[in-house]
């Protein structure tokens, strides 16, 4: 009888086990459930994007409401459900980035434009999701502290995204031949510097200070990216959103309200060869 009291507790313990699982996160976005459940979409390094019911978050004897909140870094007890929600029943905060970003428009605007490239840009496997989360972390995390202009921390971070996912920029070599540059234009359809027999029409022609700055921005080079103008800025902000856009194959809507602050033109979407669309 003792033996199989034992035995059966020990298959009980072992399927919770198998049923739940703690990991870092932080949290991308939420949306109220119900009248005081939440349900919370975060970044892990090991899962990717979980999402998950915080049961009565919403009330105000809840343990954990504001540690679920959009760019709060926790560790998060997730139980698995039999659909795509799951169920966090225990969280504990790590650090109260989304306060920090609360207080200024620019950087929560910008983090929200970082978690909407993440959705955008998944990762495809456990190196891709331990690295993008890698990045991520150090993206809003140096948001929260200032560390840097907030859109040049997207920037930086959208285009070394994009790198893990398999599409990084040339800004110093040509994307095409691989003429060593530094070059005059830019085409986001090949993949950023192009050279003079390689570039298309309707390449884009930006100035060498802004090919230098995009090609910091890629490898993360903050003495040049913080000295660089204003113009050059605007500049590079408009091509890093263009080369997004391309991939993505959708305007993000948080780079579209970034950009009401940046003048000039918004570049249009260039189109993929047909071979590329068909593929």
């Amino acid at each position: 009888m003792t033996g199989s009291t034992r035995r059966s507790s020990g298959a009980r313990h072992g399927g919770f086990a198998a049923n739940s699982y703690r990991t870092e996160a932080i949290v991308l976005r939420t949306r109220d459930l119900g009248e005081a459940d939440r349900i919370v979409e975060a970044l892990t390094p090991e899962h990717g994007i979980v999402r998950a019911v915080a049961k009565g978050v919403r009330k105000a004897s809840s343990r954990f409401g504001s540690v679920v909140e959009p760019f709060m870094h926790s560790t998060l007890q997730v139980a698995r459900g039999r659909g795509e929600l799951q169920t966090i029943t225990q969280a504990q905060l790590l650090h109260p980035y989304g306060s920090a970003l609360a207080a200024d428009y620019d950087a929560f605007t910008a983090a929200a434009a970082l978690a909407e490239t993440v959705q955008r840009v998944a990762a495809v496997d456990d190196v891709g999701r331990a690295a993008q989360y890698r990045l991520f972390h150090g993206a809003v995390a140096a948001l929260a502290r200032r560390a840097h202009a907030p859109r040049m921390i997207l920037h930086s971070f959208v285009l070394r995204s994009l790198a893990q996912a398999g599409w990084a920029p040339s800004f110093s070599a040509c994307a095409r031949c691989g003429r060593p540059g530094p070059h005059a234009a830019v085409n986001v359809g090949l993949g950023g510097a192009v050279c003079l027999h390689c570039r298309p029409p309707g390449s884009s022609h930006p100035a060498p200070e802004t090919l230098a700055l995009l090609g910091a921005l890629a490898q993360g080079d903050w003495d040049v990216v913080d000295a660089a103008r204003e113009a050059a800025q605007r500049e590079a902000a408009g091509i890093v959103s263009a080369y997004l856009q391309y991939h993505a194959e959708r305007r993000l809507v948080s780079l579209s309200v970034l950009d009401q602050g940046i003048t000039g033109p918004t570049p249009p979407r260039p189109a993929r060869p047909p071979a590329e669309r068909s593929a």
